[in-house]
């Protein structure tokens, strides 16, 4: 899957990037994830379905944490 593809619905690159990152950080799958935020949920939302029991608040400032750090990476 290209990166357009990975990222098509959502309302922003870095929404993407955050997801793709709390996907990875809490082993669940990106395309469910991808549903839920493309259908209207926040991230913290759609974590909190996916992965009961997970430190959302944390889960979601770590992930849009590493999605901006991506953003400043000269290969982001």
């Amino acid at each position: 899957m290209s990166t357009q593809e990975a990222c098509a619905g959502f309302r922003s690159t870095d929404d993407c990037a955050a997801a793709l990152h709390a996907s990875q950080n809490l082993g669940i799958s990106f395309t469910d994830l991808k549903a839920k935020m493309t259908g209207g949920q926040k991230l913290g939302e759609a974590i909190k379905e996916l992965k009961p029991g997970a430190n959302v608040k944390s889960e979601v400032r770590k992930a849009e944490e590493q999605a901006r750090a991506d953003a400043r990476s000269p290969t982001g």
